[in-house]
Order: C-alpha cells, then structure tokens, then sequence
C-alpha cells in the first residue's frame, strides 16, 4: 500500500515502463473509408423507378442470406430451443466450451494427434471480428510493434486494406499478375519480406484466402501449404488462412486433419484458420466465425475480447445446431445451387469470349478493359453505376478493392442459376450498349 499514490495525485492505471509511448502517427494515417459494398444495389432502384415492370438482378451479393433461402428454418428453431435451454447469462470472451467442443469435433472432426483442442479456438462475432483480432495478435506476438506490414494478395477483399490499417498495420500489396489471378508466389513472398525491410518493418502476417474475395481464384491446400512455409521460414510472423468460402465448392472442403501435416510441430504456433457459417450457410447476420490458433494466441485474444467484444451465445447456437445436423446437409441449400450456377456461368463465359477468373465460392471476376477504354473511363467504377442504373444489373467494380481491379468486375453467382443467368444476359446486354 506504502507505493499507492496520494489520493490528492492522478496516477497512471499501468506502471510507468508499461505506458503506450506518445507518438503523433495518428495525425498521418488517412482517413478510413466506409464500405461501399452495401450500398451497391442502391443504384438499381434508379432502374425500378424507369422500368418498374422490368426485373432488377442482383450480382453484387456475398450474402446467401438474400440472395439464396439463408438458414434452414430448423436451425434456427434448433438455435432457439439451445438459446432457451442455456439460459441469458454472460458467457466466456471466447464463447462457450460446448461451441468450441463443437468446432473440434462435429465440425472439423479434429484427431487428437495433431493437438488442436477446444482451447484453441474462440468464438467470434463473424469473419471481420476475428480478422481484427487475428491482426492485433499478430502485431502483438509477431515482432511487437505497430507499423509492421500485412501482406495481402495485390486485389484483396475491401476490408482487407482497411481492416489491418485501423489497428495499426501497414498493408503490403504483394507481386502478382491478373493472368495468374494475382495469385502469390514464393519469390513474391521473399520480395515483400526485403521491401519491407527497406522501410525499417518486418511482416507480421500473410493471409491466404481460399477461394478468393474479390477474384474466386482457389488454391490447392499443397500451394497453401508451400505459400505458408515460404512465408514462415522468411521471417513472416503469421500466416492466417481466411477459409470462409471452402464448404462453397462442388470439390471437397478443407481437411485441416490433413492439411496441419504439412507443417512440423515448431511451425504450426504461428497458424492461424478463420472459418464460420456467414458464407456457406447464408448466415451473415448471424455473426458467428471461429478462429483456431496457438494457445498463446487465443489466450491473447480472449484477454482482450473480456474488454471488448464477446459474442452471443445465439450464432454459437445456430452454428452448433448446423454441426449437429451434418454441415454438408446444412448448408446445401446454399452449397448446390452456386455449384450450379458456377458450372452455367463457365459455360456463359466460354461462349461470349469472356476474359475471367472462376474458381470456387460465391465470384467470378470479369475483364471489362475494353469496353471501359472505349468509353473512356479510367477503372470499372462508372461500369457499376451504368450497369445499374441503366440496366437493372448490380456488380462490384475491381476498382473498389485496389486499383490493380481497375478493369475488372466482381460477379457474384451465388443465387439460383435462372437468376444468375438473367443477370449474365444483362451484363452482355450493358456492354452491347457501349460498343
């Protein structure tokens, strides 16, 4: 008690050697911008106002939740019944023992050779949540200091430049080419290391999206595995692997019972997996994600969250009841109707000589650098303006994930294949009209 001091004198909560240091980088960082991802479909209602008889599609979506029937019903109801059972009292930070048992083992269906358990993984308030977790972790327990790099690949999901920005790292475009998708490389990979090393930074993390937001490119879990190893023995903190679309595909989802035996036992701490129930079962406003990391990581994590975010016990819930069912059985219903519409949609392209990236999940990404040059427009933006007002079609412009997009568009098949292809006449109908 003598060290306490007078209650006549304001005293700092931590010790003086564990103060944030004073620094004014705050001053310099640019403004974040809002999203513009929700209010793309807003132009079509300046189409509904001049064709109210006309149909309006929709391509712009990442939300089986509107585009598709969402969560069965009996989920939710199961969800309910769970809801009522454990009553409304606060929860752990990291969710629940029952959900994270969940995730372990009716959802990943984890041996217990490779030591991933319950207590490596938290709950989280959907994929943006975890991602701004992941990140923090990563600056925290990676090199320990803000301003060290992200890498991402060189047109990133739009949350991805913001995201990492809002909490103190810097984002590194990697090296990539739209012929490849903008896939990484190895050397790629290597180059960030040195170039952020220039700067005085170091990485302290790469994530490894598949299949991809914005482009739908899809990797193999070996060229994942090689992608991580290359980034872990160049010094690269972590390496987080966003699988939120995996389950979306008419291949086979992630095996992560497989997939933790590429990497040896001194490697795996510095893994971390995002998954959850947003994409593959429609369930985007729901909010439930789950992360799977190191114990130290979570533990982080979890210390944090108790000041700041715990997520509810219902999107455990739903989740829950989602694994009980049998997830393939669960999420069919948004499964196998973009599975169709992917196998219409290659077709469509072929046919009308599309340049495009298709691989799985919800997009296709569509090269529209003709019709743009013709027009004169200096990236994809006024595309989407056009398309919508003029032709009933929303889409994302490229341009809205990184200027490297500039001549592309995102396309999103993640609805039934009628309405997937009526929105495929009207693209071609809207760039008909530029020529």
């Amino acid at each position: 008690m003598s060290n306490l001091a007078p209650p006549d004198s304001p005293t700092y909560a931590v010790p003086d050697p564990n103060l944030v240091p004073v620094g004014d980088y705050l001053k310099s960082l640019m403004p974040i911008p809002p999203s513009r991802m929700f209010l793309i479909n807003k132009s079509l209602k300046i189409y509904q106002q001049k064709f109210p008889e006309n149909p309006v599609f929709d391509a712009s979506q990442g939300d089986g939740g509107a585009s598709l029937p969402g969560v069965p019903r009996q989920i939710l109801e199961r969800a309910a019944q769970l809801q009522v059972e454990h009553g409304s009292a606060y929860d752990m930070p990291f969710g629940t023992d029952t959900f994270r048992k969940a995730v372990v083992e009716q959802y990943w269906q984890l041996n217990s050779t490779n030591e991933i358990g319950p207590a490596n993984v938290i709950a989280t308030v959907g994929g943006r949540d975890a991602l701004v977790k992941a990140y923090q972790a990563m600056l925290a327990l990676g090199h320990g200091r803000f301003g060290d790099a992200l890498v991402v690949s060189r047109v990133p999901w739009i949350s991805y430049n913001w995201g990492p920005y809002g909490v103190g790292a810097n984002v590194l475009y990697a090296p990539g080419y739209a012929e490849s998708g903008w896939a990484y490389t190895e050397e790629g990979i290597r180059v960030c290391v040195e170039y952020a090393a220039r700067s005085g930074r170091k990485i302290a993390g790469l994530v490894i999206t598949s299949p991809d937001n914005p482009t739908g490119n899809t990797l193999l879990a070996a060229d994942q595995a090689r992608l991580a190893k290359t980034a872990l023995e160049s010094g690269v903190a972590f390496v987080l692997f966003d699988w939120m679309y995996h389950y979306v595909t008419d291949g086979q989802p992630m095996d992560l019972n497989s997939f933790i035996e590429y990497f040896d036992v001194s490697e795996r701490p510095r893994l971390m997996i995002l998954d959850g129930i947003t994409k593959s079962l429609g369930g985007s406003n729901i909010r439930n994600g789950h992360l799977i990391a190191s114990q130290a990581v979570i533990k982080y994590i979890v210390a944090r969250a108790s000041h700041e975010v715990i997520p509810s016990f219902y999107s455990q819930a739903v989740a829950m009841a989602a694994y009980e069912m049998g997830y393939s059985e669960a999420s069919r219903s948004i499964v196998a109707p973009t599975n169709a519409s992917r196998i219409a949609l290659r077709k469509f392209f072929e046919n009308n000589n599309f340049t495009y990236i298709l691989g799985k999940g919800y997009y296709a990404f569509i090269r529209v650098g003709k019709w743009l040059e013709r027009q004169g427009w200096q990236d994809s933006e006024p595309l989407g303006q056009f398309l919508a007002e003029e032709h009933g079609l929303a889409i994302v412009p490229g341009s809205y994930f990184s200027p490297y997009g500039g001549d592309w568009i995102r396309f999103s098949y993640a609805t039934p294949v009628e309405r997937t292809l009526g929105a495929a006449h009207r693209l071609v109908e809207g760039l008909n009209s530029l020529l």
